[in-house]
């Protein structure tokens, strides 16, 4: 008798122990408890990322300029020139008209030879800001599969688990 009643005590005790290490992981109230899962593997998971990138794009360009110096200095250069051949040409009074007329001409012709030699070509350089695409492959998360109490489940994570992966386990009975 007192083997059986020594033996009914360590069942209880053990009964005990179990449901106090049980009660570490589950919550009664609403039927969760937490376990561990072996993970068998976790497979990387890959996304492209496209980003636009603003940059600047130069490129020489050939551009015609005017240098208004040319059409001055011409003007000055050729007022002068027929001034001085009006003053040969002309006589007594007619002499300051003949420089007038000479000048003035000279001028005219001075401005329209300058005018078109003041025209000269050289390059500039022009930028434009174009979008440029930039892809990246990245990892997105994880597939991972893994065992608990011998059932294999499947799960999209965004970190890779390890070895071990908690696991939250809700127990409700079925209608």
């Amino acid at each position: 008798m007192t083997k059986i009643w020594l033996s009914t005590l360590a069942l209880a005790l053990m009964a005990t122990g179990v449901h106090a290490q049980d009660a570490r992981y589950r919550n009664s109230d609403d039927g969760v408890h937490y376990g561990w899962a072996d993970v068998l593997r976790a497979d990387p998971v890959q996304g492209v990322t496209r980003t636009e990138v603003p940059q600047q794009q130069c490129y020489d360009q050939q551009v015609v300029r005017r240098d208004p110096d040319h059409s001055v200095a011409g003007t000055m250069l050729g007022a002068v020139i027929g001034g001085v051949l009006g003053h040969t040409v002309g006589k007594g009074d007619g002499r300051t008209a003949a420089t007038v007329v000479g000048a003035v001409a000279g001028g005219a012709v001075g401005n329209r030879v300058s005018d078109h030699g003041g025209d000269y070509a050289t390059t500039q350089t022009r930028c434009r800001e174009v979008n440029t695409v930039s892809e990246q492959r990245r990892i997105i998360g994880y597939d991972v599969e893994y065992r608990y109490h011998g059932d294999v489940y499947m799960s999209r994570l965004n970190y890779d688990p390890g070895e071990r992966l908690r696991v939250r386990v809700q127990v409700e009975p079925a209608d």
